[in-house]
């Protein structure tokens, strides 16, 4: 059931209480999206908006806590300090001090549907369950939408098992409200204890449950940003956590507020943490990629680099003008119009939106298509299409690229074929391979420039630092021009930073301008790229294990430390 279905009317609003898991945002339930997407109001604590707020339908207002979550004591010690955002403006202030709950209830009093987030699950949160009362008192239906609770979340992408064959009991505390019977009790089981603290406070953890009767050899393993690509954990004792820690060089330091995980017990050994530690053992854990394309064409480029870890920064390097001379566009899409083509084949999102602004320049929609065989050159391009109002009759069932498209494209056959005409809108800088194919096949082909590629504007400031510093650890080129425009617009990369070239003719400009190509893809596709930047990453990590070395990212090397070239 919706959140519009139960709202008991436009005086009563409706309040749902969400928990937002743990922070990577793929652990969202489905009614969790469910009730974002019709949420007329968020509130939500900081460190969650993120996560939530990508679900949120446009315009919806936003409340969020106003401070760093590495500064706060957590969840339910210490009443949230908000700003209220309006999503439709720059933002506008509310009071300093405002309760949340006295926010919820203004909202759902004036028939609104509030999303209440929290992080892990809302049966955790002390703020909420008062918050759930008042709601409980003033008559205003809610409902919770659980989520994955940080004490049970983090040690499944940590590789620490709570529970095994032998059933042990699992205890959980919270160190930063937990009473000295609390820890008299944990101390004197013998199950899994997993305690909820700050980095800076576990060592004290540690000593409160040696104190209780836990065995100083007892092994301990501690999380911090725990499900997300920051993700680090240290493996130790309750008697050597603190030395750990310290080697390791993450104490003392101004971060020592941020929330841990930690687990104690026999069952979260080393050794089990070793062949179970899926999240942080993926191939490009942590490493920060540069992708030279826009948001909208890098989208399943970014979203395979995240699937092996990686953390994706997309900077465009080509800005998107009109044609000089625009006639031939508007020659052609009167053509469409009245018959002219027997299909139009799309090579970019691109080409997309340059036809379908031509359209509502002269008042037309998706319709004028009809009886127009129409082709995409990959997934992304086809959705363009779908979301314009046109399903594609042709998408490459092998690779997406022109060459993936004539693979799939039929000849032209004058019996079953009207009109050997074929419409192509693309780039000014496009390559001749389609409308070779094309002709080869027997069509006619209206080569037309839809849009021109120009460089586009630098990136921040800190974008570039980051990328001449060696704060990257990987770039993607998919084209000599995108190497040719990242250098030119934002500089060279560091040498440090891993060059992944999608094929001979890119390395071989990136070469020209100074960069030592380390990865290629075996075949021109961006996906196959990516794969191999998987490999690479996976070979670098298994030869650090054999020799004994930390596993770090390129970025965390000495500069001008020399790698090996991979062209696998």
């Amino acid at each position: 059931m919706s959140p519009t279905a139960l709202s008991a009317g436009p005086e009563h609003g409706h309040v749902t209480f969400l928990g937002a898991g743990p922070g990577d945002p793929g652990l969202l339930t489905l009614r969790a999206v469910e009730a974002l997407a019709n949420a007329d109001v968020l509130v939500a604590e900081h460190e969650v908006l993120d996560v939530v707020r990508q679900h949120a339908r446009q315009g919806v207002s936003e409340v969020h806590t106003d401070s760093d979550p590495s500064q706060e004591p957590g969840p339910g010690t210490g009443a949230p300090q908000l700003t209220l955002v309006d999503g439709t403006s720059t933002g506008v202030a509310a009071p300093a001090v405002r309760d949340a709950a006295h926010l919820v209830m203004e909202a759902a009093r004036g028939g609104r549907r509030v999303v209440r987030a929290v992080s892990g699950d809302p049966g955790l949160d002390t703020y909420a369950a008062e918050e759930m009362l008042a709601c409980a008192a003033a008559g205003v239906p809610f409902e919770v939408v659980p989520g994955i609770a940080s004490a049970v979340g983090v040690p499944a992408y940590a590789g620490v098992p709570l529970r095994d064959a032998q059933g042990a009991d699992v205890r959980f505390v919270d160190a930063r409200t937990a009473s000295d019977r609390c820890w008299t009790e944990v101390g004197a089981s013998d199950g899994t204890v997993v305690v909820s603290t700050t980095l800076d406070s576990v060592a004290a953890a540690a000593g409160e449950l040696v104190s209780a009767g836990r065995k100083p050899d007892t092994p301990m393993t501690v999380t911090v940003a725990g499900t997300t690509t920051r993700q680090r954990t240290w493996t130790a004792t309750l008697g050597t956590i603190a030395q750990t820690l310290k080697q390791a060089k993450v104490l003392p330091s101004p971060d020592g507020g941020r929330p841990v995980i930690a687990v104690v017990g026999e069952r979260s050994a080393a050794a089990q943490r070793d062949q179970l530690a899926w999240f942080e053992s993926k191939p490009l854990f942590g490493w920060k990629v540069l992708v030279p394309r826009t948001k909208e064409q890098a989208a399943s480029l970014s979203d395979q680099l995240r699937s092996y870890g990686a953390v994706p920064h997309e900077v465009p390097t080509i800005a998107v003008e009109p044609p000089r001379t625009p006639q031939q566009m508007e020659r052609a899409v009167k053509g469409l119009v009245t018959g002219r083509y027997e299909w139009i084949a799309f090579t970019s999102v691109n080409a997309v939106k340059a036809v379908r602004e031509k359209f509502e320049e002269y008042g037309l929609d998706a319709r004028a298509f009809a009886g127009i065989k129409v082709a995409a050159v990959g997934e992304q391009t086809a959705k363009a299409l779908i979301a314009f109002g046109v399903k594609p009759d042709l998408v490459p069932s092998g690779e997406q690229s022109a060459a993936g498209l004539l693979e799939d494209w039929p000849p032209y056959d004058p019996v079953f074929d009207p009109i050997d005409r074929v419409f192509l809108p693309r780039a000014d800088i496009a390559t001749e391979t389609l409308v070779a194919g094309l002709i080869e096949l027997g069509w006619e082909v209206d080569d037309v420039t839809a849009y021109r590629t120009v460089r586009a504007s630098p990136p921040p400031a800190e974008t570039r630092e980051a990328i001449k510093g060696g704060g990257f650890d990987a770039v993607l080129f998919t084209s000599s021009s995108t190497v040719r425009n990242l250098v030119g617009i934002a500089g060279k990369p560091h040498n440090v930073t891993v060059i992944a070239c999608i094929g001979p003719a890119t390395a071989k400009t990136a070469e020209e301008h100074g960069l030592r190509v380390d990865v290629m893809a075996p075949e021109p596709s961006v996906h196959k790229l990516a794969e191999a930047l998987a490999d690479f990453g996976a070979k670098r990590r298994a030869a650090a294990l054999e020799a004994g070395d930390p596993v770090t990212r390129p970025s965390e090397r000495r500069p001008g430390a020399r790698r090996r070239r991979s062209t696998t």
